[in-house]
């Protein structure tokens, strides 16, 4: 494989679906960018992926899905490597290091498109790692896909007080789909919370569905509790 370009200057940007290098707190980190296709620019949208331990990466088909989603609604899409992972450089760090890669990814693409709105994203572990960082990095929505809050300090950090969306498997063999349920509901500033029924934690044979309800659920983000 070709090594990986890296791009520090903010006037150039890498071809959609270029893997590049961008600059991290442990070193260069692995991304890749996306534009929507046949729609106009609204947002800019950052996606974490699940536990570097147990082979999450950019590449998972779940965040893979939540970057369709958030293509298909417009928006330019930054997957990224936690350190560790791929071509990213360091080593794991207990979620701790995992949320200044994330406000390193942010940074980059912020320094790129200054006045769009952010979009923050996560599944599973990645969901812990959005959640904890979603306020420094001044992100307007946030979307957490089966957050492992049986397993993280979900509750270390400020109350969520934006506009924001949990959806949850209920076949969830990782993370008790109930306790999910019960931790969003709990919340100060609830999010909209979506269950799908049929869903293990890594959503087998039910990414369509998961992307329909992405692009479903996100527009009602706005509408009043209960609508």
């Amino acid at each position: 494989m070709a090594a990986l370009r890296r791009f520090d200057d903010p006037a150039e940007v890498p071809a959609s679906g270029e893997r590049f290098l961008l600059p991290g707190p442990a070193g260069d980190l692995e991304a890749l960018l996306t534009r929507p296709r046949g729609t106009p620019e609204q947002a800019l949208a950052v996606i974490c992926h699940p536990h570097p331990v147990y082979g999450g990466s950019l590449d998972n088909k779940v965040v893979h899905t939540i970057a369709r989603a958030f293509g298909d609604l417009g928006a330019v899409t930054l997957r990224f490597n936690f350190r560790g992972v791929g071509h990213s450089e360091g080593t794991y760090d207990e979620g701790v290091g995992e949320r200044a890669d994330m406000l390193a990814a942010v940074a980059w693409l912020r320094e790129r498109r200054p006045a769009v709105p952010l979009w923050l994203a996560g599944f599973s572990f990645g969901a812990y790692v959005a959640h904890a960082g979603w306020a420094e990095a001044k992100a307007q929505r946030l979307l957490l896909v089966a957050p492992a809050v049986s397993l993280f300090a979900f509750g270390g950090r400020s109350e969520v007080t934006i506009p924001w969306l949990v959806i949850q498997g209920g076949e969830d063999e990782v993370i008790d789909p109930g306790r999910v349920e019960a931790w969003a509901a709990a919340q100060s500033h609830p999010p909209r919370f979506a269950c799908l029924p049929a869903a293990g934690h890594f959503f087998h044979g039910q990414l369509i569905a998961l992307r329909d309800t992405i692009v479903q659920e996100w527009s009602r983000l706005d509408a009043p509790a209960g609508a």
